[in-house]
């Protein structure tokens, strides 16, 4: 049993502009993603700007976003590290604040073989007891990637790793990835452009970014290919091109907290070292928003 099928919002964490987290702009950032549908909140992720949260700053966001949700949806939280004793830490935090899962990235920096990453995760996920989702993304981690075969071994021996978040944008991989499966991994599109094609192939459903911004219109893209509408599926995912295309101009979070803030949604300033949208970036972002019909 998947942890959540369908769209799952990788939620910013809204700041004040002194830095501090902005917890009232948080709860009606929550509130508005399980009005608009979604099926699952995935907090302190790369979109969350966890990188740039202290652990008690980290362990406060998941525990204030399980508060808040109470159990309406799922809450998935980033626990990863490239220190997998730190991986464990925030792990066995999270379960204690009572997540329904984690999502752990790949470790940066280090450059684990498949041996290393192989047992980085199996020891994460044998300090806890809910399920865990490994998060594939070279483009964040030095280029390191988790091989299909590992990725396999990991769910088939480990018994609370279940799936992976894809955000290789290798669609050949992932075509081999569950061409060696069966049912024993749940896999998630990582990019917003590439949701259809991952559901073809025997995905459960995204972990969006979009979302943020569109969070009805990303639901309804994974829910009308389950209940075999695939064209109205694939109507929105190529009508929403642009706009994934114009978030992700510059590096995650930077436009879709732009985004945001043009809607009036307030979620603050970034953390440093990311900066304010460059001004012609910002243009286009805000043309494909009016053209996808949220602007």
């Amino acid at each position: 049993m998947a942890i959540f099928t369908g769209a799952g919002v990788a939620i910013i964490t809204p700041f004040h502009e002194d830095g501090s987290v902005n917890y009232e702009k948080f709860a009606e950032h929550i509130e508005a993603q399980i009005a608009g549908g979604t099926d699952a909140i995935i907090v302190c992720g790369t979109t969350g700007e966890a990188s740039t949260l202290t652990h008690e700053e980290h362990l406060e966001v998941i525990r204030f976003c399980v508060e808040q949700t109470a159990g309406r949806i799922p809450v998935i939280a980033g626990t990863g590290s490239n220190c997998t004793q730190t991986a464990v830490y925030l792990s066995q935090e999270a379960e204690k604040a009572g997540v329904d899962g984690v999502l752990v990235v790949t470790p940066y920096y280090n450059k684990a073989t498949q041996k290393g990453l192989y047992e980085h995760f199996k020891i994460v996920a044998e300090a806890i007891h809910v399920p865990m989702i490994l998060y594939n993304i070279p483009g964040r981690t030095g280029g390191v990637n988790i091989l299909p075969e590992t990725v396999v071994r990991l769910c088939r021996e480990v018994p609370n790793i279940v799936g992976v978040k894809d955000a290789t944008g290798n669609i050949s991989q992932v075509a081999q990835l569950m061409s060696m499966t069966g049912e024993d991994v749940d896999l998630y599109s990582g990019n917003d452009d590439q949701v259809v094609p991952l559901l073809s192939l025997g995905g459960k459903g995204v972990i969006s970014v979009l979302s943020n911004v569109a969070p009805r219109q990303t639901h309804d893209m994974c829910a009308r290919f389950f209940a075999g509408d695939v064209a109205g599926s694939r109507e929105i995912q190529l009508k929403a091109i642009p706009l994934c295309k114009a978030l992700f101009c510059e590096v995650n979070p930077i436009p879709v907290k732009k985004a945001m803030n043009l809607m009036g949604l307030e979620a603050g300033p970034l953390r440093r070292p990311l900066t304010e949208m460059e001004e012609e970036n910002a243009v286009k972002l805000e043309k494909a928003m009016k053209d996808f019909g949220i602007l």
